[in-house]
């Protein structure tokens, strides 16, 4: 009897020590910036953007200049529409590590959002400029976009050629480039643009989307129209739905 009770004992007080350890640890994230950064940014990446920003205040609480929070703050409230509230993010964040070329690019991106597109160009070459900047691509991609929205397609073309230099896997940036090829009537070049984005983003409907477009608008009808007959089953947005059997109609009349 007293064996059992001794036994019962030792394995209560083993519970208490563990939950007493498990209370430590918990105290120490609650306590820990780079903790509810990370977590953050799990949210962020996930598209869960209020649970990420409750977490990455967090972070700033307990360090107000953790740049890094800062800028995933900005790119959050981006995401969301709060276009004021990321630029503020995002210009501390710079304020405090001016060599941070990812806040840059992202604030670029909000002031092209906002139409302030000289400060948008300033914030993509500064980025672009940096030899140190990891993913370069990125502001080159942007800058060719906003080459491509003021109708200087030349210009932009050869802004995502460059981003293609810095990494030829970028999906995004293929596609682009077809949009381009496309507005200086380059068809074959769309085309093949087109299918280097479906090729590295196969299940992306909006780049094949594109691609069956490209292939219809250089008369490979019969190509076309097998991919347009493939995204007609798939496809969920009425306007991408009407435009396929606008498209396939076109090619069957």
């Amino acid at each position: 009897m007293k064996a059992k009770t001794f036994f019962i004992f030792l394995v209560s007080l083993s519970f208490i020590v563990c939950a007493s350890s498990q209370k430590k640890i918990e105290e120490s994230r609650r306590k820990d910036p780079r903790y509810q950064y990370n977590v953050g940014l799990v949210h962020l990446n996930r598209g869960n953007l209020n649970e990420a920003i409750t977490y990455l205040n967090r972070a700033l609480t307990l360090d107000p200049n953790y740049y890094m929070a800062l800028n995933a703050l900005g790119l959050a409230h981006f995401m969301k529409g709060n276009l004021q509230e990321a630029t503020k993010h995002l210009q501390k964040g710079i304020a405090i590590n001016p060599s941070f070329s990812e806040a840059r690019n992202n604030l670029g991106m909000v002031y092209q959002e906002m139409g302030l597109l000289d400060k948008a160009q300033q914030e993509f070459r500064i980025a672009a400029s940096d030899q140190n900047y990891p993913s370069r691509e990125l502001p080159y991609y942007n800058l060719a976009r906003l080459y491509l929205a003021q109708e200087k397609p030349e210009d932009a073309l050869g802004y995502v050629v460059t981003a293609l230099q810095f990494n030829k896997n970028l999906a995004m940036a293929h596609d682009l480039e077809g949009t381009i090829h496309e507005k200086l009537n380059q068809l074959e070049e769309a085309v093949e643009s087109r299918r280097a984005a479906v090729k590295l983003d196969p299940l992306n409907l909006d780049f094949n989307f594109a691609l069956a477009v490209a292939l219809f608008k250089n008369n490979q009808h019969k190509e076309a129209e097998e991919i347009f007959t493939q995204l007609s089953a798939k496809a969920t947005d009425p306007e991408m739905k009407d435009q396929i059997k606008q498209y396939l109609k076109l090619i069957r009349e």
